[in-house]
């Protein structure tokens, strides 16, 4: 919101015409009526007794509803964040348990679909990944805390940023292993 519009908003929830306001203040109704159109703006010594009136800070009264609409930003990057996370994570299982039929059933033809699928998967990692840096998340608590709107404090999160080389070599050889496992296992089924 505009500063003008914060002003007669808050003008407002208080009960004040422009005249009471401008008696508060010390100025005159024409000038608050210039104030709250955009005409013109009042300067510090206005703002500080305004901000005292209506009960705010000077930031508040300047910037208006700056909380919600970080949260309506928070929530919108959680919405788009745990999409793609999830579109990433079907992907990866298909990436996962789909080489071995795709070979079976396809031959060689199967071994270039696996190939197009991984770069789909792999593309859809690298928009994760640049989201999580965006956003400032990378270990799981971070993320978890994330997804419930909220945010770990500097110690916890200086703590978390020290986990990130271990857990992202952890994490490449959880999946590395259990993608064995699998195409192991469905060998062993195909024969």
């Amino acid at each position: 919101m505009e500063l003008c519009n914060q002003m007669k908003k808050y003008r407002t929830e208080a009960g004040l015409s422009q005249d009471a306001l401008a008696e508060k203040i010390f100025v005159s109704r024409q000038t608050i009526s210039n104030w709250e159109t955009g005409k013109n703006y009042p300067d510090i010594n206005s703002l500080l007794r305004m901000s005292e009136v209506f009960g705010v800070s000077v930031d508040m009264l300047l910037k208006g509803d700056v909380e919600e609409i970080k949260e309506m930003i928070n929530k919108e990057d959680q919405r788009e964040f745990d999409r793609l996370s999830r579109v990433f994570s079907a992907l990866l299982f298909l990436m996962i348990v789909t080489p071995i039929p795709l070979a079976k059933l396809f031959r060689f033809w199967g071994l270039g679909i696996w190939v197009c699928f991984a770069a789909v998967t792999l593309a859809v990692a690298m928009a994760v990944e640049k989201k999580k840096k965006e956003l400032n998340v990378q270990t799981y608590r971070e993320i978890v805390a994330f997804m419930e709107g909220k945010r770990l404090d500097e110690l916890e999160a200086v703590k978390e940023e020290a986990k990130r080389p271990y857990q992202k070599t952890l994490i490449v050889i959880a999946y590395a292993a259990i993608a064995l496992i699998i195409n192991l296992l469905m060998i062993f089924l195909w024969k």
